[in-house]
């Protein structure tokens, strides 16, 4: 049992440098951390006997129509809810048995990009009881929209 690559940190850490709301680009950042979940996921016989533990992180880049400096109708019909990010990562967990933790990903981001006003998805997800002597191992993908897909 090798361990494939360094996870991101569950911890409330962002993923990456830069990735943050920019009211002059019109993004606001919305986000899902430490969404524990149990899942079927991995290639060694033990990993497909049972489900394990797994800690999913979704960073989206939304477009913010309120920005620069306005503030938008107190609607939910115009932002994108996070509930519904919740729901496909978890869809996606329950989703049979996964070999790699990044298909799961790459699953969940895609899924999110689904609503035409997420520009950019980022998605950990983590193993943390998968090594003793480690916090997490895991994965981080970004995916995003591809120029004649924006709305």
């Amino acid at each position: 049992m090798g361990a494939r690559h360094a996870g991101g940190g569950a911890g409330g850490v962002s993923i990456a440098p830069g990735f943050a709301p920019d009211a002059a680009a019109a993004l606001r950042l919305v986000f899902v951390r430490g969404l524990a979940l149990q899942a079927r996921l991995g290639v060694y016989p033990h990993e497909k006997a049972a489900p394990q533990r797994v800690v999913i992180g979704v960073e989206l880049a939304v477009r913010d129509d309120a920005a620069p400096d306005g503030v938008g109708a107190d609607e939910m019909r115009r932002v994108v809810d996070y509930e519904r990010v919740v729901k496909a990562a978890r869809a996606a967990a329950a989703d049979g048995h996964t070999l790699l933790v990044e298909t799961l990903a790459e699953r969940i981001a895609l899924a999110a990009l689904a609503d035409p006003r997420v520009l950019r998805a980022r998605v950990t997800v983590e193993k943390p009881d998968a090594f003793p002597d480690a916090a997490s191992v895991g994965v981080a993908v970004e995916r995003m929209q591809r120029e004649g897909s924006r709305a």
